[in-house]
């Protein structure tokens, strides 16, 4: 498994233990930003990663805010992905089995670093269902091919 990180500076902190505990599960990961804590503009973050995973060069994406509404908002807005603002167990593991997410958004300013590499492990660990849930994703594509273009 390949996986895209990315954070600004209010999620920073929280993507450098991200990366440890992908290389301790000996997870390939490229990291796409930020490098401190000096303020910077989230989209310029989320973007390169959410690209890099719909264009099928890494299999999944994690994103970090303070949040992680800004990241979620703008990884979403480029065609295939699927991605989930998560900051529970439960949801870690629904939206994998479920909506097949692509992309990981959390927030840093929300929830502490224990809690989040336990929903990191847990999404990454969870496999998409398919059944009746395949259906729904289909029909989140359709919505997304009509849009194709809207401004």
């Amino acid at each position: 498994m390949k996986v895209a990180l990315a954070a600004d500076h209010g999620g920073y902190k929280l993507k450098e233990e991200i990366k440890t505990l992908l290389a301790s599960m000996n997870i390939q990961t490229e990291d796409f930003g930020c490098t401190c804590e000096e303020s910077v503009d989230y989209p310029d973050y989320a973007l390169p990663v959410a690209e890099k995973v719909a264009a099928g060069e890494f299999d999944r994406g994690i994103l970090v805010c303070g949040t992680g509404i800004g990241m979620s908002i703008a990884a979403n807005k480029v065609p295939g992905i699927r991605c989930a603002l998560v900051h529970d167990t439960f949801s870690a593991r629904a939206t994998r089995e479920h909506n097949n997410t692509n992309v990981l958004a959390m927030g840093e300013r929300v929830i502490g670093p224990g809690l989040a590499l336990d929903i990191v492990k847990i999404w990454l660990e969870t496999e998409f269902q398919g059944g009746r849930h395949e259906r729904r994703v289909e029909k989140i594509s359709q919505i997304e091919a009509k849009h194709a273009g809207v401004k």
